[in-house]
């Protein structure tokens, strides 16, 4: 079982400190949402736990080890990171662009064992691009090609996937297939870290919620926990309706608060 914890993490970046002591336990087996205004350190937190981002105090540890001190080849096997607004120059078939997920694993794209293929297949088909193997990359729509790229993510099977604005570009639909393969992945046994903006879609799918404002974690627990209206208002300046419905909690933002 593949353990992250975030320690006392504080990260500058330039002259400002964009992280201030973030403590987090990440759990396998849960979907963990980060949310937060912009500008509250959503993306660089996750940059962190990927080892892409040099904490300035404090560290990200995988299995007892810092993620900065891992080996590449060894990092790039348990943690799969999918930026926001990635792209694709090159006009590779689709399946051939979500094989690349498989060269950490040291696998060929052009040349999959049977465990690789199996893996692609499965990738594309939580993402709902089961056909779309043979089409040019290029030749995709944004959210065709937001997906392609998630399940490049899901190829490489790795215990750790951290997501950031998965959905940002994706219809109604296809944001519930692919946060309902995130859910799944996570059920599976990974340790699944996405961010999102929509506090709705991570009040239904989320087992955990993170807080962020101004680089502090302001909240961290249930969604239930976590989005009340009180907090709604202090963080993200928004006079906002918390229900519970039949389908789970409802967030319903009502008017912007006066600049303080």
């Amino acid at each position: 079982m593949t353990h992250l914890e975030i320690r006392s993490l504080s990260v500058d970046l330039g002259a400002r400190r964009v992280l201030q002591g973030i403590d987090l336990p990440l759990e396998p087996g849960r979907l963990t949402v980060l949310i937060g205004p912009n500008g509250a350190g959503k993306t660089t937190l996750l940059r962190a736990m990927a080892g892409l981002v040099r904490p300035s105090s404090g560290e990200v540890v995988l299995n007892g080890a810092p993620v900065t001190r891992m080996q590449a080849s060894a990092r790039a096997q348990a943690i799969a990171y999918l930026p926001q607004g990635g792209g694709i120059a090159w006009p590779l078939p689709v399946a051939s662009v979500v094989a690349l997920g498989r060269l950490p694993h040291g696998e060929e794209p052009d040349r999959l064992p049977p465990e690789g293929r199996t893996a692609v297949a499965a990738s594309l088909h939580s993402v709902g691009l089961e056909g779309f193997e043979s089409r040019p990359a290029t030749s995709l729509s944004g959210g065709e090609r937001a997906r392609m790229l998630l399940a490049r993510a899901l190829a490489t099977q790795a215990p750790v996937l951290l997501a950031d604005e998965p959905v940002a570009a994706l219809d109604p639909r296809h944001q519930l297939i692919v946060l309902g393969g995130l859910k799944a992945c996570a059920r599976a046994g990974a340790t699944v870290v996405a961010i999102l903006h929509d506090l709705n879609l991570a009040a239904r799918f989320a087992d955990r919620i993170v807080l962020l404002d101004q680089g502090k974690i302001e909240a961290f627990g249930s969604p239930e926990a976590v989005l009340t209206e009180t907090r709604l208002a202090a963080s993200f300046g928004i006079r906002a309706r918390v229900t519970q419905e039949a389908g789970g909690l409802l967030v319903v933002a009502r008017d912007p608060l006066p600049y303080a």
